[in-house]
C-alpha cells in the first residue's frame, strides 16, 4: 500500500510538473502552429461522430428522466429548463471530457510513448529539442481547442434533443420548455461549461502526456501507460469537476421564475 502511494504521489507531482512547464512553454518559446493544426484536425477526425452519437442519447435520457418526475410532481413546465440546464452545466462537460480522455488523451499518451520506446525521445534532447515545446504543448492546446468544440456541439444536440423528447414524445408543452429555459438559464451557465470543457481537455492531454512519456518496458509497457491515462483522467476529471460546481453555485446566483 505505502508503494503505491509512493507512486501515486510522485505521479501527481509530475503532472503538476509538466503543467508547469506546458504553461510556462506556451508564453517562453515559439508555438509550434503546423503540429497544433494536424493535431488538432486528428483529433476532430477521431471525436466527431462519437460526439454527436452520444449526445443525442444524453439528452434524451436526461429530458425523459425530468419529463417523468416533473410530471409526477405536476411541474411539467419546469420540465425544459430543468433539463436543458442540466445538459449545459454537467452532462456536456462530462460528455466531452469523457470522450477527449477516452480518444485524444489515449492516442496522445499512445503516442508519446511508442516515441520513448524507441528513444525519439531521447534523440531529441541530445539534439537539445525540448520534447515538451515541441511535442507536449501544441497536442494540449489543441486538446483544449476540441474539448471546447465539441463541448458545443454536446449542448446543441443535447438541447434539440431535450426539445423533441419533451415536446414531441411526452407531449410537453413547446411554449413551456423554451420559456422555462429562457427563464432559468443564464450565460454564466455557458460560460462554466465552456470553462469546465477547455480545463478538462487540458488536463487529459497533460495526463496522457506525462504517462506516455513515462512508458518503459516496450509494447507492453506502452499499454500499460494508455490504460493508467485513462483511469487517471477520468478520476482527475470528476474530482475537478465536482468542485468546480460547488464553487460556481457558491459564487454566482442562481435565477428563479
Amino acid at each position: 500500500m505505502s508503494v503505491q502511494f509512493a507512486s501515486l504521489v510522485r505521479g501527481m507531482g509530475g503532472i503538476g510538473l509538466m503543467t508547469v512547464e506546458v504553461t510556462k512553454s506556451l508564453f517562453t518559446t515559439r508555438f509550434q502552429t503546423r503540429e497544433f493544426i494536424e493535431q488538432a484536425w486528428f483529433m476532430t477526425s477521431v471525436t466527431l461522430m462519437p460526439t454527436i452519437l452520444v449526445s443525442i442519447p444524453f439528452g434524451a435520457v436526461i429530458s425523459l428522466q425530468v419529463g417523468n418526475l416533473t410530471g409526477q410532481l405536476g411541474a411539467q413546465s419546469f420540465a425544459g429548463a430543468t433539463a436543458v440546464l442540466a445538459v449545459v452545466r454537467e452532462a456536456a462537460p462530462i460528455a466531452a471530457a469523457l470522450i477527449i480522455a477516452g480518444a485524444a488523451g489515449s492516442a496522445i499518451c499512445s503516442d508519446m510513448g511508442a516515441r520513448k520506446i524507441r528513444e525519439e525521445i531521447d534523440a531529441m534532447e541530445v539534439l537539445g529539442i525540448d520534447p515538451v515545446v515541441r511535442l507536449v504543448t501544441p497536442r494540449v492546446v489543441a486538446c483544449l481547442f476540441v474539448s471546447v468544440m465539441i463541448n458545443g456541439i454536446v449542448i446543441a444536440t443535447g438541447i434539440g434533443g431535450g426539445y423533441f423528447f419533451t415536446v414531441m414524445v411526452q407531449g410537453g408543452s413547446a411554449g413551456a420548455f423554451l420559456s422555462s429555459f429562457t427563464a432559468l438559464a443564464s450565460l454564466p451557465d455557458l460560460y462554466i461549461s465552456m470553462v469546465k470543457a477547455a480545463l478538462f481537455g487540458f488536463l487529459a492531454a497533460i495526463v496522457g502526456a506525462h504517462n506516455g512519456l513515462r512508458a518503459a518496458g516496450g509494447p507492453s509497457g506502452v499499454g500499460r501507460a494508455v490504460n493508467e491515462s485513462v483511469i487517471v483522467a477520468f478520476m482527475l476529471l470528476f474530482v475537478l469537476n465536482s468542485l468546480i460546481t460547488a464553487v460556481y453555485f457558491q459564487v454566482v446566483p442562481q435565477d428563479g421564475l
